[in-house]
């Protein structure tokens, strides 16, 4: 079959899909329907807010679903009667066997990792926190258990020093995006042969998990070295962030550098002149703290922040 007359169904949420659905409406791709999250209240005045998925969908012209349950018997309705012949996940919850085994070529899935590399639901962050060098995106197929279905395609990327989670992000969901295209292009034409991801590894022990963070996940421990710090607050930033005390109030930090010099303080306290700087003791140094926000108050630059706090 041509890669133009495959009836794609593509699932996804958040921004980082986005960039993987209009790559496949910018290549031509049929694009017979969209599942996303229902509309969710948010803000202050908690209205409805739709997905970033949903809003580009709907400017595009595309059929939405939005089902509560993913197993109620009116949505599967719904999709088989699309017709898909391909489903594409990005960014999406986990589907039962129903959904992921509808389609006649099946789902794939882009995840943010060189698979089997972090497996889980936040990869970006947790190749940050280890301190990597490399991360990458890989296209995979469906399977029963979480991401360990045959990988089709994979693109290394670079992650930099000054790379947050943020930046790392945009570079992944960028190159996502691309790949996914090579993928659906080269499973309709037949030049893409899958592989079992147990070929790909050769110890369990050395597989390196990325879980869901959790507000512990984001507590600085800073009995642990300047560069354990470094990468987790930059791991964490812009979201959901990595924090500390300071006085007896939550200070998230977005970001910081490093200084490794002698300490005078105990790991944990901090130093300041109260106008330029704020750092804090780690094991083996100091962190600088250059963009934070106080519990209650906004998010400032650290003499943005100097200047309007009293120290006790």
């Amino acid at each position: 079959m041509s890669a133009k007359n495959l009836r794609i169904v593509f699932m996804g949420t958040p921004e980082f899909a986005v960039a993987s659905l209009d790559a496949l409406v910018q290549s031509g791709f049929n694009v017979v329907g969209v599942v996303t999250a229902p509309d969710k209240p948010a803000g202050r005045g908690m209205k409805l807010q739709q997905s970033a998925v949903k809003k580009y969908a709907e400017e595009k012209g595309l059929t939405v679903l939005q089902p509560e349950k993913l197993r109620n018997p009116d949505f599967l309705t719904e999709l088989k009667n699309l017709q898909a012949d391909l489903q594409v996940v990005v960014a999406f919850r986990m589907l039962p066997e129903v959904v992921w085994n509808m389609p006649t070529s099946g789902t794939i899935n882009v995840h943010a990792s060189l698979l089997p590399q972090y497996r889980g639901a936040a990869p970006i962050n947790w190749a940050i926190i280890n301190g990597e060098k490399e991360s990458g995106v890989t296209t995979f197929k469906l399977k029963h258990e979480i991401d360990t279905g045959g990988v089709l395609l994979q693109e290394k990327v670079a992650i930099w020093e000054q790379d947050t989670a943020g930046t790392l992000h945009d570079k992944l969901k960028e190159c996502g995006a691309h790949l996914l295209v090579k993928t659906v292009q080269g499973l309709a034409d037949g030049t893409i042969t899958e592989k079992p991801q147990e070929t790909l590894f050769t110890d369990d022990a050395l597989l390196k998990h990325a879980p869901k963070i959790f507000t512990e996940t984001c507590k600085i421990d800073w009995s642990k070295s300047v560069d354990e710090v470094y990468n987790l607050i930059r791991g964490l930033s812009p979201y959901p962030a990595a924090y500390t005390k300071l006085g007896d109030k939550t200070l998230k930090i977005f970001w910081a550098e490093k200084e490794k010099t002698p300490t005078t303080v105990q790991a944990g306290e901090w130093e300041t002149d109260k106008k330029t700087y704020l750092k804090y003791a780690g094991a083996d140094g100091y962190l600088l703290l250059k963009d934070v926000q106080l519990e209650g108050k906004k998010r400032l630059t650290i003499e943005e922040f100097l200047r309007g706090y009293r120290f006790e």
